[in-house]
């Protein structure tokens, strides 16, 4: 029995966003906690040579991250990173702080090990965030953090760009990587924005501004497109293309899904994202497909439906460098991150691979 198992009755008696704040509340104030995160390293850390990855520059601990989503505003990201995470992923930011959609608008679906949320991109802007990526940056100066940008609901869609930009402005400096968000279904016409004409034009714009930043002086994040997982053959072929043809360096693969196929609780017709072990076949498939149309010339990460070191182990097979967990954390708690790396560990030893990179895209 775990600490989690005995806490999750109390999490799960609160309406779920109530429980998810308490948790960013708790991670960010026990971060200060004086030998909090050496004694939070010390209970959830496992390392192992073989979980090691290289991959822009940078080497990685392990290739298992935290997907964007659960901690929007970057408040609690160094218990996060305590947790063992190879890499963390805060957002998704928009330029201006918004409220979101109206309460309630997350939900359990435990029979399914799933949840349906239509937060609507509630954060409280660029700026604030900013400025504890740059704190966390002299804190934790080896640490991967990730930005996921998004746009206002209030700015038109043929604004859309504008949004993206100020964005990535406004975090650029601290910012490992960069995504840029556009398959939401939570905000009215985002979507479109997968579009060959519409990505094409947004891409060219955030690389270019990139390249302007690299001129003077400044680094060179990676910049990837996170997909849905509703998309036709072809509308992915299209993605693969334009994000090599404007300089795109990855994709994560997937966000949440529209599809309600065999669900069992009571909110399964609510509006909203689908996120957890519903979705984890059609995410795989997602990265396979793409795995064999880009050929190794972008990044992918891998994400959706994770709870165990097989799922993460299947998405790496299937073409992932890089996996993220988000509705597993929720249900099994912050073990989840030991367990996956250590079981990991021990699928690449039973097949010989002596690091993950060797088995990426082995499963094809």
């Amino acid at each position: 029995m775990t600490l989690y198992s005995l806490a999750r009755p109390i999490l799960f008696s609160m309406q779920p966003e109530r429980a998810h704040d308490l948790a960013i509340s708790a991670g960010e104030g026990l971060a200060h906690l004086p030998g909090f995160l050496a004694f939070e390293r010390v209970l959830f850390g496992y390392e192992d040579a073989s979980l090691r990855i290289s991959l822009w520059g940078r080497e990685l601990a392990n290739p298992v991250g935290l997907a964007a989503g659960f901690d929007k505003n970057g408040c609690a990201l160094a218990a996060l990173l305590g947790l063992g995470f190879g890499f963390v992923e805060c957002g998704t930011v928009t330029p201006q702080p918004q409220e979101g959609n109206p309460r309630p608008r997350l939900f359990r679906l435990p029979e399914d090990q799933a949840i349906i949320n239509r937060m609507g991109f509630n954060n409280q802007g660029a700026i604030p965030l900013a400025g504890r990526l740059l704190k966390l940056s002299n804190s934790h100066p080896q640490a991967l953090i990730g930005v996921n940008l998004g746009k206002n609901r209030d700015t038109p869609f043929e604004k859309a760009g504008d949004d993206y930009l100020a964005a990535m402005r406004a975090v650029y400096s601290g910012a490992g990587y960069l995504t840029i968000n556009v398959s939401s279904p939570n905000t009215p016409g985002l979507r479109g924005l997968q579009s060959r004409k519409e990505l094409s034009s947004l891409l060219h714009t955030l690389c270019e501004e990139r390249e302007r930043k690299v001129e003077s002086g400044a680094a060179k994040p990676p910049i990837l497109v996170k997909i849905a997982p509703d998309m036709e053959e072809s509308a992915l072929g299209e993605v693969v293309e334009t994000a090599l043809e404007t300089g795109c360096d990855g994709l994560i693969a997937t966000n949440t899904t529209l599809a309600r196929e065999h669900l069992q609780n009571r909110h399964r017709g609510e509006e909203g994202g689908l996120s957890g072990r519903p979705l984890l076949a059609r995410a795989l498939k997602t990265v396979e497909t793409l795995h064999g149309m880009a050929e190794r010339r972008l990044i992918l990460v891998g994400a959706g439906g994770i709870f165990t070191a097989e799922d993460a182990y299947a998405f790496i097979r299937a073409g992932a460098s890089l996996v993220q967990v988000y509705t597993g954390l929720i249900y099994q708690g912050p073990g989840i991150v030991k367990r996956i790396k250590r079981g990991l560990a021990a699928l690449l030893k039973r097949d010989g691979f002596d690091s993950v990179s060797q088995a990426i895209g082995t499963g094809i």
